[in-house]
């Protein structure tokens, strides 16, 4: 009797230490949940990568933690001069990258066929890349399917946000056109002199760029004959641009922005971004770059060292069903498919395209994550909440560089003044930069 019990407890004893080991083993494999390599880990190798970057930080963070797996690959990132004219020379010589920056406006475009045609099929399922990690609209894939880059940073248009200030006055971010009206109202009323302000010296990320790109890419989405005629540079295609123009022009009008006070900010990046760290502006028009340079100039801002605060970057709602998400592929990698370490360049690629990894990268350099999951940077996290049917990529949409110039230079004569609607929308296809 005495030896069951002792059996039994001796047993009790031993599933304890197994279980323990168990919850420690499952712990473990959590934690790598992200990634688990498929290769030797004791394999030497090279991979060098090729960009246009003076330097690539977030990248080379991402080599160090890719070391850990792989300790006796050495990883290194050269930095090529003139890199779109030059890309595609490179991938023809000797010392061709394993990896490379690329961009998806180069599909199609003969001068830069080599960056297209030297990439590997990212879409390959055998290579085992997590694609459902990234928002479907910026994965781009060629008329024939293939896959040869994928999206590591991502760009979009908004605004930056004074939190403090709205929490200070009692005030909710906009969400809605009317919202953001009303709010400017409020802040005027608590005696703000500009509540909006944005960049307006020249057309090209202006703030009423920032402002008309999404909203037209929403009028025009799910109109095949319309991007058609866009593209095409039809007179009458102006037509497309009214809605997008009347809605500028009411902007204007309600008072929300002063134009000679956005006329002072020299240039659409590190002034504005100066011009708003003094703490006095709720809202500031700026594009995804632009923000990516706002944490590096918090110690150079006198104003925002004596007086920090806590400020975002949310979509710009000009429409009363709430804001549209343009979402912009910024960044691209590509795997050489001549590669002579093609498993090691892709197990380096099967590692980095993770919501983990990506969020990291792109928090490293401030710039938005490709993933679905926006909640990894507070920075952006706004944008993770536009619903999916409100998420517009000009890409997918199909618009060109030429229809864009067009809105752009229409959408700024009419917000400065310059022309009448009526004279912009029946300038479409005349308008040059």
């Amino acid at each position: 009797m005495m030896m069951k019990k002792t059996m039994c407890m001796l047993l009790t004893a031993v599933m304890i230490t197994g279980l323990a080991a168990c919850s420690q083993q499952k712990q473990e494999e959590t934690a790598q949940e992200g990634f688990r390599p498929s290769l030797d880990t004791a394999l030497e190798g090279h991979i060098n990568f090729a960009g246009g970057y003076d330097n690539f930080e977030a990248l080379e963070a991402e080599f160090d933690r890719f070391n850990d797996y792989y300790p006796n690959v050495e990883l290194m990132y050269t930095k090529i001069d003139d890199y779109n004219n030059m890309i595609g020379t490179v991938l023809n010589g000797n010392d061709a990258p394993d990896i490379y920056v690329n961009y998806s406006w180069m599909y199609g475009r003969e001068q830069y066929r080599s960056s297209v045609d030297h990439a590997e099929d990212l879409a390959d399922p055998a290579l085992g890349l997590d694609l459902g990690c990234i928002r479907r609209n910026i994965i781009l894939n060629t008329d024939n399917g293939t896959l040869p880059m994928v999206p590591v940073f991502a760009n979009t248009y908004g605004m930056l946000v004074n939190s403090s200030l709205f929490e200070k006055e009692g005030l909710s971010i906009p969400t809605t056109y009317g919202e953001l009206v009303a709010v400017c109202e409020a802040f005027r009323g608590k005696g703000y002199e500009n509540p909006m302000m944005g960049f307006s010296r020249e057309e090209t990320t202006s703030l009423y760029t920032l402002m008309a790109y999404p909203y037209f890419c929403g009028t025009v989405a799910d109109d095949a004959e319309a991007v058609a005629k866009l593209n095409g540079m039809d007179p009458a295609a102006g037509a497309y641009m009214r809605p997008t123009l009347e809605k500028i022009a009411q902007f204007m009008d309600s008072g929300c922005v002063d134009p000679e006070a956005c006329a002072e900010i020299e240039n659409n990046y590190d002034a504005v971004i100066m011009r708003f760290f003094e703490g006095d502006i709720p809202m500031m028009t700026a594009s995804g770059d632009t923000v990516s340079g706002t944490a590096k100039r918090e110690s150079r801002s006198e104003a925002f060292i004596e007086n920090p605060f806590s400020y975002t970057f949310v979509p710009i709602p000009l429409s009363d069903d709430g804001a549209q998400f343009l979402d912009i592929p910024n960044l691209q990698f590509s795997v050489n498919k001549e590669s002579r370490n093609l498993d090691m360049a892709n197990e380096f690629m099967r590692f980095l395209i993770t919501s983990e990894e990506l969020s990291g990268m792109a928090q490293k350099k401030g710039l938005m994550a490709p993933t679905r999951d926006l909640s990894f940077n507070s920075m952006y996290a706004a944008f993770g909440e536009v619903p999916e049917s409100r998420i517009l990529s000009p890409e997918v949409i199909g618009l060109t560089d030429d229809a864009v110039i067009q809105l752009r230079l229409a959408a700024y004569g009419v917000g400065t003044g310059a022309m009448t609607i009526d004279e912009a929308v029946s300038g479409y296809g005349t308008f040059t930069p």
